[in-house]
């Protein structure tokens, strides 16, 4: 699945803050929840609007983009 059949970032829902694609809850809140401690489940009968499929996607390129590979690119470009 692509990022952008995962998640929207639209200047009219909730200033631009990158959600969920069909809802209103921000991508952030997941990690929020699970830095909590929060389950995935916990998570998603809290928003139920969010499928485990979408969660768990979001997840997976979060996992993708943060290896050491990614994230010294990342570095480069933020000093560049």
């Amino acid at each position: 699945m692509l990022l952008n059949e995962l998640v929207t970032i639209d200047p009219e829902i909730l200033g631009g803050q990158p959600v969920f694609k069909g809802t209103r809850v921000p991508v952030e809140t997941l990690f929020d929840h699970l830095e909590a401690g929060v389950s995935l489940n916990e998570f998603l009968d809290d928003f139920p609007g969010v499928t485990k499929e979408q969660a768990v996607a979001v997840l997976e390129v979060a996992n993708k983009f943060l290896t050491a590979k990614n994230l010294a690119t990342l570095y480069e470009t933020a000093t560049g």
